[in-house]
């Protein structure tokens, strides 16, 4: 079982499940256009700018995603990070926002403008492989919901 009653009865409680179904989506959008438009530059070597402000946007996001997800983590487990039940997806999160801020290492490092263009890429791929990891999640998570609804529904009609 993914969730016990308890933490499943929290997850509809919890504000910040409804945030984080918001935010999810609009953070997919976000990496969708700034890893074209980063592609798009170092294809052409043009478009630094639009790039540029798609990663800022792209990296607000991954901030506002990670602390609303502390909160629910927190909502859930009674941990703001880290906890067992959660521990393989924040160590994917922690590891894409490190790569997300390499950006900001990089660029006060001096790198080049394809340097940190090819930094965000890489950090693109984590992004990838940690949205993969919350979509099976949030799959399994739905299939579990789904699963004790139709439980309770074939109960409430054994019992009339």
């Amino acid at each position: 079982m993914m969730y016990t009653e308890d933490q499943l009865a929290r997850r509809a409680r919890s504000k910040w499940t409804k945030v984080q179904i918001i935010l999810a989506p609009i953070q997919f959008v976000a990496f969708l256009i700034s890893f074209g438009l980063v592609i798009y530059y170092l294809t052409t070597g043009q478009g630094y700018w639009a790039a540029t402000i798609s990663i800022w946007i792209k990296i607000t996001l991954i901030w506002a995603l990670t602390i609303t997800g502390m909160l629910w983590e927190y909502d859930m487990y009674d941990h703001y990070f880290m906890a067992k039940e959660f521990f393989w997806e924040d160590l994917g999160n922690l590891i894409a926002i490190i790569t997300h801020n390499a950006y900001f290492v990089a660029q006060w490092m001096g790198a080049d403008d394809r340097t940190v263009m090819w930094v965000m890429v890489f950090a693109y791929v984590s992004y990838l492989f940690n949205a993969a990891q919350f979509l099976v999640r949030g799959v399994r998570s739905a299939q579990q919901r789904s699963a004790l609804k139709r439980a309770e529904a074939a109960a409430t009609s054994m019992q009339n």
